[in-house]
């Protein structure tokens, strides 16, 4: 149930980032303020929003894994990696309060970022296998 509780949330806060996202670039011409609100490369407040939401979902697969039965040995496997999942609400939650994340986005030769997200997509591939 906490998972599902989680999973709400992180949906409600990712609808809060991307519509406001994909209907405002849309249908306006951004300002500089709506520009650092909105651009994931200058890690504004929405940027912000979407790895509060992403943690949330960690929370939501770590939840989920304590409750998964382990019957088989791939069952106990994915069940340690959703629970393992769950560290990245710290980071996700941390992170943004940091600054460390706003002192890099602007700088094009920082790729710190994209190694973490590929590492995450990378942790998600192993999840489904």
């Amino acid at each position: 149930m906490n998972g599902l509780i989680f999973a709400t949330i992180y949906a409600v806060l990712i609808v809060i980032v991307y519509f406001p996202q994909t209907t405002t670039v849309r249908l306006e011409t951004l300002t500089p303020q709506a520009s650092q609100i909105l651009d994931f490369n200058k890690g504004g407040l929405i940027f912000n929003y979407d790895l509060l939401g992403y943690g949330f979902m960690a929370l939501s697969t770590f939840f989920t894994g304590l409750t998964k039965e382990d019957k088989t040995k791939s069952d106990k496997i994915l069940k340690w990696l959703m629970l393992i999942h769950g560290i990245f609400f710290i980071v996700c939650f941390i992170m943004p309060m940091t600054g460390i994340l706003a002192q890099t986005a602007d700088c094009d030769s920082s790729k710190g970022g994209v190694i973490v997200l590929e590492c995450w997509c990378a942790y998600f591939f192993a999840m489904l296998i």
